[in-house]
């Protein structure tokens, strides 16, 4: 890395030996062109390749999928902060909620509420039970919840492996200086062929 801090980041975490990929929040509210949070470009092919790939070497995929009570009594000031996550709740119109690829049988979708798939949920003990060393994450959105979920996987001691084409943002620049600085600080930023090469 350039600049004054010189080779103070940008260390390799590397490859664990049993990986898993999780797919955050790739759902249609972010998918749909007409969704709250329409994407300009989002990941459903890569992330597919992606998980086929580690299906059919048999690494667990899991996914995550946000959504609150109709009240939105648990959403907290997150829906203050963040209005449009009020097409989450249970009975809103439009089904944003629905992923965009589907799950597999047998494959875990954890329920989440805030942006790290970490906070308040049982993905902390489903890894442990898989024995799980490192995360391939993937999904949406780079600056929020797959940022928020990489920095959680360091800090539960597991190494976070952010597959750059398989994440996407509002904004291209936006997604590009998120990776920049998960691969200084948190996690490993991967490209796509590289892992399909290391699962293959």
């Amino acid at each position: 890395m350039n600049g004054p801090h010189g080779a103070a980041f940008s260390g390799r975490l590397g490859w664990g030996e049993r990986p898993v990929v999780l797919v955050v929040d790739l759902v249609r509210a972010y998918t749909e062109p007409d969704g709250p949070f329409a994407l300009p470009d989002p990941p459903v092919t890569a992330t597919q390749t992606l998980v086929e790939a580690a299906r059919a070497t048999g690494v667990p995929v899991l996914w995550t999928v946000v959504r609150y009570a109709a009240d939105l009594a648990d959403a907290g000031l997150f829906v203050r902060k963040v209005p449009a996550l009020a097409a989450f709740a249970e009975g809103a119109s439009g089904d944003w909620g629905a992923l965009s690829l589907a799950p597999a049988p047998g494959e875990t979708v954890v329920v989440k509420q805030y942006a790290s798939a970490f906070a308040g949920t049982s993905l902390a003990a489903t890894l442990t039970a898989l024995g799980a060393d490192s995360v391939l994450v993937a999904g949406v959105s780079t600056s929020g919840c797959v940022r928020a979920t990489a920095t959680d996987c360091l800090q539960h001691g597991l190494r976070a492996l952010v597959v750059r084409q398989a994440c996407a943002d509002r904004d291209p620049a936006l997604h590009e200086r998120n990776l920049t600085d998960l691969d200084a600080k948190y996690a490993d930023v991967v490209d796509l062929d590289d892992v399909l090469t290391h699962l293959g």
